[in-house]
């Protein structure tokens, strides 16, 4: 080869890397599908998506009330996978799955067999994600709060252990919340994880009361507070827990989120 075709064949490559350069990488997407503890206005989903770089690109898609079975029966799994279909925009889409509060026994239309329907359902949504070429991640239900003698309950137990073993099965990517907001809860204690709800806890509100001088506290509407959902305050915790776990599980996402300093 020349001299001429030489300097030919570099222009080219020089071309080529400036071109490359200044064609922005395809962003990743998320898609959060699960209950109301993920929910916008009730769980930590939107205080997650803020800590992703491009938050446009994150999408909350759970709703409150909706278990393993209810939230594909009333047609809102379909989203999903629509957006699974037109996702050629997007480097890869992240679908997180939690479910499990509304699937326990007691809850008309929407409870499901932990034995059979359950695991079928966690394996299905698995599977239809890798099949329209998308990668499940598969979450543990965020602990609930509420102590017995200075011990936090888990009667959630059975549906983490349900979905671990889905996510082993399957070849998936876990996030433990579970067991981890358990720890975290466990530990701060019951008058802490009380700070973390909708709504500052009932004998709170009337000791307000009482302080400015109102009398008539039994009057007063009802209180948000309970120890499922979360306020402002437990959204930002839990979404920082879970985008660690993520981290964690899936390495190549921890450059999506923003830095320490931007974040909540």
């Amino acid at each position: 080869m020349n001299f001429q075709s030489l300097t030919i064949a570099a222009a080219l490559m020089l071309a080529g890397a400036c071109t490359a350069a200044e064609t922005p990488a395809k962003p990743i997407r998320i898609l959060l599908v699960g209950d109301s503890t993920m929910a916008n206005s009730s769980g930590y989903g939107d205080a997650f998506c803020a800590r992703v770089n491009r938050a446009n690109t994150c999408l909350n898609l759970a709703k409150g009330g909706r278990s393993s079975g209810s939230f594909r029966a009333e047609g809102r799994w379909d989203e999903v996978e629509g957006l699974l279909r037109g996702a050629t925009a997007y480097r890869s889409t992240y679908v997180l799955i939690q479910f499990g509060h509304n699937d326990q026994p007691g809850k008309p239309g929407r409870s499901t067999d932990l034995k059979t329907e359950f695991p079928a359902n966690m394996t299905r949504y698995v599977q239809e994600v890798k099949a329209l070429g998308g990668i499940p991640v598969l979450v543990t239900p965020l602990t609930r709060r509420s102590f017995t003698n200075k011990v936090l309950e888990n009667n959630l137990l059975p549906w983490a252990d349900t979905i671990r073993a889905t996510a082993a099965a399957q070849h998936v990517a876990l996030l433990d919340l579970n067991a981890e907001s358990y720890a975290a809860v466990q530990a701060m204690g019951e008058d802490e994880a009380d700070t973390l709800a909708v709504a500052p806890r009932p004998d709170k509100i009337a000791e307000a009361a009482l302080a400015a001088g109102k009398v008539e506290v039994a009057g007063a509407a009802k209180s948000a507070f309970d120890r499922t959902h979360v306020g402002a305050k437990g959204a930002a915790y839990f979404s920082r827990m879970v985008m660690e776990e993520m981290k964690r599980a899936l390495p190549e996402t921890a450059g999506q989120f923003k830095p320490e300093s931007e974040q909540l």
